[in-house]
């Protein structure tokens, strides 16, 4: 089977490379299997390093877990007690100062566009009996 696919020559007699290019098939061949080897090697190594990156984080997503639920859990607790700082200050009954502190949260930025929008309105009122500029070409 010298002119064969399975002949490997050295390139110069028949059936070699410059024959009739069985020897470039073969080499085509193995560099497919390599990579595709290479491909199933690296399919593993990146399983491999999602299972220990999974099995490091364990640990770390369980403690940000915990941490969220006392945050939520304290939160009722800090709002009371800012009820109660409320009703002491401004001197009324602990109801009014948790339907005070319930009502007025601190909300930056709705107050901030509430300002925004108010400003908006007030324009369109002063301007609003107004003719609009005429622009000259």
């Amino acid at each position: 089977m010298r002119g064969g696919v399975g002949y490997r020559g050295n390139g110069s007699g028949p059936g070699g490379a410059s024959g009739n290019g069985s020897g470039v098939v073969s080499s085509i061949t193995e560099f497919g299997n390599d990579i595709f080897t290479l491909l199933e090697l690296q399919a593993q190594l990146a399983a491999l390093d999602a299972k220990e990156g999974v099995e490091r984080a364990t640990v770390p997503v369980a403690a940000v877990a915990l941490g969220g639920a006392l945050l939520v859990s304290a939160l009722p607790v800090a709002l009371l007690g800012v009820a109660d700082l409320v009703s002491r200050a401004l001197g009324i009954a602990a109801g009014w100062g948790m339907l005070l502190t319930a009502a007025f949260p601190p909300l930056r930025r709705s107050r901030e566009e509430l300002v925004r929008n108010l400003n908006w309105v007030r324009t369109v009122i002063v301007n609003s009996g107004r003719p609009s500029p005429r622009r000259s070409a």
